[in-house]
Formats: structure tokens, C-alpha cells, sequence
């Protein structure tokens, strides 16, 4: 299975990248920065900048987006959309991985986890 693992140098995204990668997936991290996972191929590339061509051999992409913002929200919406955009009408299945902090905890959606 060809994985990509966006945003593969946070906190989730490395865990994943290494169980794939012990699993004997064919990973490859997605990373703004300088690789720091152990796979072995890297696409060095914002998430907003991705195009379709970027994931368009992969069997499945996970978004591993977090954000350490006042207010990350927004920000996990517009990822989500980039992503699904991009991939819409491609076999490419889209995993997407949220922490805690972004789940509401009353009916107004005002309040988070975290």
C-alpha cells in the first residue's frame, strides 16, 4: 500500500509514518520542513500548496494537520477542504486524524476539549 502521511513531522504524524513504515507500508512523509520521520521519501511541500498530481499515486493520504493557533479551528476546516478538493474524483482514499482539541463539548460549538 502507497501511503502519503501529510503534515508527518507532528506529533501524530511521526507515530503514524513509524507504525506504517514497521508495518512495511510504502510511506511517504509530507513535510514543510526538513524530514523527521523515518520514511524514506519525502515530499517537502506546505499542505495548502499540494496539487492533485503531488497524491495522485498514492492509495491512501492521511492528514495528520494539527495547528498551534489561539484559534486552530478555521484552520482545520480549510486544510480539510484543500485536501478534499485535490482529491475529489481521484481513487486516492483521504483518512483524516483530529486530536481532542478540536472537538466541541456543547451544542453551540463555542466550547473545545482542549
Amino acid at each position: 500500500m502507497k501511503l502519503a502521511v501529510v503534515c508527518a513531522n507532528g506529533k501524530a504524524g511521526r507515530l503514524i509514518v513509524k507504525e506504517a513504515v514497521d508495518r512495511g507500508m510504502d510511506v511517504t512523509a509530507v513535510v514543510r520542513g526538513e524530514n523527521q520521520t523515518v520514511a524514506a521519501r519525502v515530499i517537502q511541500k506546505d499542505l495548502f500548496d499540494l496539487t492533485a498530481d503531488d497524491l495522485k499515486d498514492f492509495d491512501v493520504v492521511v492528514d495528520a494537520f494539527g495547528a498551534w493557533t489561539e484559534d486552530p479551528l478555521p484552520l482545520h476546516s480549510t486544510s480539510l477542504e484543500h485536501l478534499c478538493d485535490i482529491l475529489s474524483g481521484t481513487d486516492v482514499r483521504l483518512l483524516v486524524v483530529g486530536g481532542a482539541g478540536s472537538l466541541y463539548v456543547n451544542k453551540e460549538h463555542t466550547a473545545c476539549v482542549a
